[in-house]
Formats: structure tokens, C-alpha cells, sequence
């Protein structure tokens, strides 16, 4: 059985491979953030360009299907119904006026949703916690070294630990 970066389990790491690790594990940390800023905030966009077009179809509908539409509808009531054609003309403009309002209420929806919508700022808080978090940390305190006083050429057993240590 091992652990998840492959070390047997219950093997100590050193202190350069637990850097290490913590580097990588920030690193990946920043990136993934970074990632979901982008993805939120195309989200954000793509929001924003609904309700814009939106806005545009009901602009469009209103300013140039208006006279075609006005002259077929109108029409259209005044061979069905016998009114007057003048009467036929204010129905027609106002079933288009209608469909434009709905077509707008649509483009209003859409743009709150964009404008409520609070993904960079989550992203950006945790980013900072995260950093506060990082600034906090403080390393372990370090055992004091100990003075060796042996010989240059003898090696005891607390010399070459000593040495393993300070190694690794």
C-alpha cells in the first residue's frame, strides 16, 4: 500500500520533498483557481451577450418588420373583420409592439442574471483566503544543532546521524 504521491505509507519524507510537494500542490492550487475565474467568467459573458442580443431582436423587430408587417396585418384584419383600415393599422402596430415588450422583458431577464452573477469575486476571496492562509503558516522550529566535539577522523553514531539529517 502506498500514498498518494507513490511513497510506502508510514515512510517519512524530507523536508525538500514536502517543499516540494507544498510548491506543487499551490501551484496546481493557483492554476485550478485561475481556471475557474476564466470559466465563470466566460459564463458571465455569455450571459451578457444573451441579453444584448436579445435586446438587438426586439430593436431589429420593432424598426424594420414594422411598415411589412403593419401593412399585412392590418390589412389582413380589415378583409377579415370589415373595420376600419385606420383601426386595422394601430392593431397591427400594437400586436408588434407587444412581441417587441416580451422579446425586451427577455433581454431585462437575462441581464440581471449577468449583473447578480459574482463568480470573479468568489474566486478572487479565495484566492485570498488562500494566501492568508500561506502568509500564517510558519515553518516548524528546528531542533538546535549540537556542537560536535569529536575528533575529525572519528565517527560515532550521533555524528552520522547528525550528518543523515542535516543530508536530507
Amino acid at each position: 500500500m502506498s500514498a498518494p504521491d507513490g511513497s510506502p505509507v508510514g515512510a517519512e519524507r524530507s523536508i525538500g520533498e514536502l517543499f516540494a510537494s507544498a510548491t506543487t500542490d499551490l501551484s496546481a492550487l493557483v492554476h485550478d483557481e485561475i481556471a475557474l475565474a476564466k470559466a465563470q467568467l466566460r459564463q458571465d459573458v455569455k450571459r451578457g451577450a444573451t441579453s444584448g442580443g436579445a435586446f438587438t431582436a426586439a430593436g431589429v423587430l420593432l424598426v424594420f418588420s414594422l411598415p411589412m408587417l403593419n401593412f399585412a396585418l392590418a390589412y389582413g384584419i380589415h378583409t377579415w373583420s370589415d373595420w376600419n383600415l385606420a383601426l386595422c393599422f394601430l392593431l397591427s402596430f400594437l400586436a408588434n409592439a407587444l412581441v417587441a415588450v416580451v422579446l425586451g422583458l427577455i433581454g431585462v431577464v437575462f441581464a440581471k442574471k449577468a449583473s447578480k452573477s459574482k463568480g470573479p469575486q468568489k474566486v478572487a476571496a479565495s484566492m485570498k483566503e488562500s494566501a492568508g492562509v500561506l502568509q500564517k503558516a510558519k515553518p516548524h522550529p528546528r531542533p538546535e544543532r549540537r556542537e560536535l566535539t569529536e575528533l575529525p577522523g572519528e565517527r560515532t553514531p550521533e555524528a552520522i546521524e547528525a550528518v543523515a539529517r542535516s543530508s536530507s
